[in-house]
């Protein structure tokens, strides 16, 4: 009888455990986005994947005709996530054709939404969210690093009403990270910081904030808002010099959770192509959250060029046999299986960590550049 009671007490106890597992990671996304620049892949185009986590969005696929617009236009925004209308700019006098998430200049910016310090989560007056900052921007932009400009642009001017993101910027030539942080209330506009990912590197984000130090006098490899320093300062979020200031472990700490359920999914792609044979071990402990100062590179050089397919795959990865393998940890059941029912089952079932392609997910794509003018039209 004792036995059984102490079943019982194990049980309960597993259950209690697992629901709040469950209520502090329920915001989680699982958003995936790699990045391949031209040098790293076969056919030397620029390869961006990205899995957008958003069920209640699926279907959804936007298109912008290219116009002219008289002066007195306006471009209305509304939040990509809740439809709720934020109000409205001045329209610019041309704008470029846009699907997607890529443009006839064949720029593409994708994003993943990694949140932040929880006290610069609302920005009232701020009219552009995320997804009117990517939308707009692919109709005013023509190349990666213009498109920086006009992002913070948009965001110093108009407010930025989202949480903290990691954006994938890419061209025919360059592929970048930028990541943005609001600045909360009482200030309309955003800090952030944006890397260019060298040619012949690959890297990736998914939903934590990956850049920490950054080359701060060559804006041809590194980019940041003027106060992205001072602001952390002002808000004494930080105090050592400028050359040691990281931006993820000031605006985006590590955690646990963001360890085992978004950074594994970059080093799940990373140990596969890294040209130091023992990188999966290396950054293991990182990635079950052991080790939480053992933080993997912005980017690697891999062993081999990457191809298209190589790159498919990656995204319909389930950590297949390494210390992750969904095929034979508890939530598999008797037949192995690599799949799971839905999110929760996620969490509780596979030792707390998330598979790219779920059951939340909207649309995989990806994008790659072919150096010649698209007509988006046809």
């Amino acid at each position: 009888m004792m036995t059984r009671i102490k079943s019982i007490k194990s049980t309960i106890a597993f259950v209690i455990c697992s629901i709040a597992i469950v209520n502090n990671i329920q915001t989680t996304n699982a958003c995936t986005n790699y990045l391949i620049t031209p040098g790293a892949t076969t056919d030397g185009s620029a390869f961006i994947s990205y899995a957008a986590d958003s069920g209640s969005l699926y279907g959804t696929l936007g298109f912008y005709p290219a116009g002219d617009h008289p002066s007195t236009a306006r471009r209305e925004c509304y939040d990509w996530d809740s439809g709720n209308y934020l109000g409205s700019i001045p329209e610019a006098a041309h704008t470029y054709n846009v699907v997607g998430n890529v443009n006839e200049h064949q720029l593409t910016i994708t994003e993943t939404t990694f949140g932040g310090l929880g006290q610069f989560s609302s920005q009232k007056g701020a009219i552009i969210d995320y997804g009117s900052l990517i939308w707009i921007t692919l109709q005013r932009a023509k190349t990666a690093q213009e498109a920086i400009t006009v992002m913070d642009e948009l965001m110093q001017k108009y407010g930025y009403a989202s949480d903290g993101e990691s954006f994938s910027i890419g061209d025919p030539n360059e592929v970048w990270i930028m990541e943005v942080m609001s600045k909360g209330e009482g200030e309309l506009g955003s800090v952030w910081v944006a890397q260019k990912i060298p040619d012949g590197y690959v890297s990736g984000h998914a939903n934590q904030a990956r850049i920490r130090t950054f080359i701060q006098n060559d804006p041809s490899t590194s980019r940041f808002a003027h106060d992205v320093i001072d602001f952390a300062r002002k808000k004494n979020l930080y105090n050592g010099t400028d050359a040691e200031f990281s931006f993820s472990d000031t605006y985006d700490p590590v955690s646990f959770v963001s360890a085992r359920m978004c950074e594994a999914r970059v080093w799940n792609m990373f140990r596969q192509v890294a040209a130091e044979s023992d990188f999966e071990n290396e950054y293991l402990d990182y990635v079950k959250g052991e080790n939480l100062t053992n933080r993997m590179p912005l980017y690697i050089k891999p062993k081999e060029k990457i191809s298209l397919n190589d790159t498919f795959w990656f995204m319909r990865g389930h950590y297949e046999n390494t210390y992750f393998d969904m095929s034979v940890d508890v939530g598999a059941g008797p037949f192995q299986s690599i799949y799971r029912v839905s999110i929760v089952s996620i969490y509780l079932f596979s030792y707390i960590h998330l598979i790219i392609s779920n059951t939340n997910i909207i649309y995989i794509y990806i994008y790659t550049t072919t150096g010649k003018t698209v007509d988006m039209e046809r």
